[in-house]
């Protein structure tokens, strides 16, 4: 199975990191991505590390590497008449054209969307700005910590309110990229009833905004303002990270039975004096970490573990990367894939999250994964495909 949207092509004038991520996941899908890079240096992300592998003369960036699976490239000089036609001639034959530049960018290059559209009126078109394309601000830059402050997250992240911390990865340009993917989605959907493309829209603060969740709703409804306060659950206790002999373990208590089941494995009473309830415990959180603490004290992590598992408590550890992506767990679920690169050759990369099964059971998820292109790779045979094919 090459995928779903086998059928569907993809031009991808984005890069960095919100638009490559969305187009990603359509080319995971089996959709073909051609991406469109500036001639001499190609995608921003190339010129991003270190890390870099491969000959000092063909240097790849593992965060490049990250992020352009299954794709092909082609250079091509936007201001160029050439060029530019080549361009054209791609969008006449796409299903889908991803951009993420600053509003106005592509008007000025004699690329607006509205004129794309009326050369190919089934096309659909994902735009990613930093901030939206309209209001106030719509003309600002977005870049991903930029937006993580803007949009709030970074007051919701850090040990305290006075220590507001990025995530470790780039969140928001990650989430426009899966909001935008899910939206071309939907207008794909919608142009097999209407016939006609759509322009989907969102931005790095949009993206952001709409993973609040409780966060956003304990303000507009509730009126009270979130603040960052470590590895503890805000509404939900205890919910978080705890400190043992010789390190520390992760538990989920979501529920007043698991609560109960916790303290009986553990030889608590689960009526301790202002503890027997979640609003209670949230209210008095530092007591009821240090009555956890205290009952993990004598405990090394790993029998921990098991004892919480023997209990039915919902724990964990704090993996590094490396322990991840040796981890039979992970490994099982797919989430490595090998793919032979054009100057590196084979490598492991990280995989889709996604996995797919027949009505029989069996498992059809796509195993033929491109390897992220070199500059302009297929260049002269997506020139040659689009002569052939008039």
């Amino acid at each position: 199975m090459s995928g779903p949207l086998e059928d569907v092509l993809v031009v991808d004038l984005s890069r960095a990191l919100a638009g490559p991520h969305a187009t990603q996941m359509l080319g995971d899908l089996g959709a073909r991505v051609i991406k469109v890079e500036a001639p001499g240096h190609g995608d921003d992300t190339r010129g991003w590390g270190p890390p870099f592998v491969g000959e000092p003369d063909a240097r790849q960036s593992t965060y490049f590497l990250s992020t352009n699976r299954n794709k092909e490239s082609i250079a091509l000089d936007l201001k160029a008449d050439a060029d530019r036609d080549v361009l054209l001639r791609l969008v006449d034959r796409a299903d889908v054209l991803v951009e993420n530049f600053r509003t106005g960018v592509l008007e000025r290059l004699g690329l607006g969307i509205e004129s794309l559209q009326e050369r190919n009126p089934r096309l659909v078109v994902l735009s990613i700005t930093g901030f939206g394309h309209d209001g106030p601000e719509g003309g600002r830059a977005g870049y991903d910590q930029i937006a993580q402050g803007e949009a709030g997250l970074m007051s919701l992240t850090g040990s305290g309110p006075e220590d507001p911390q990025r995530v470790g990865v780039p969140i928001a340009d990650l989430l426009s990229g899966m909001y935008g993917a899910y939206g071309v989605l939907a207008a794909l959907h919608e142009r097999e009833r209407t016939g006609v493309g759509t322009v989907v829209r969102t931005s790095l603060l949009a993206a952001v905004v709409g993973v609040h969740a409780f966060q956003g709703t304990r303000w507009t409804v509730a009126g009270e303002v979130g603040r960052a306060q470590g590895n503890h659950h805000p509404s939900i206790s205890p919910y978080g990270l705890f400190r043992c002999r010789d390190g520390a373990v992760q538990i989920a208590l979501g529920s007043e039975g698991l609560w109960r089941r916790f303290c009986e494995g553990f030889g608590l009473d689960p009526a301790v004096e202002g503890l027997a309830s979640n609003p209670e415990r949230v209210a008095h959180r530092d007591r009821v970490i240090a009555v956890v603490e205290e009952a993990f004290a004598d405990w090394d992590a790993e029998p921990l573990l098991a004892r919480l598992a023997e209990v039915g408590v919902p724990a964990g550890k704090v993996r590094s990367l490396d322990e991840v992506y040796t981890w039979d767990q992970a490994l099982s679920q797919g989430l490595t894939i090998g793919v032979d690169h054009s100057t590196l050759g084979p490598v492991t990369l990280p995989g889709p999250p996604l996995r797919f099964f027949g009505a029989g059971g069996d498992e059809v998820t796509r195993r033929d994964h491109g390897a992220p292109p070199v500059l302009d790779e297929h260049g002269r045979a997506i020139r040659e495909w689009l002569d052939e094919d008039g």
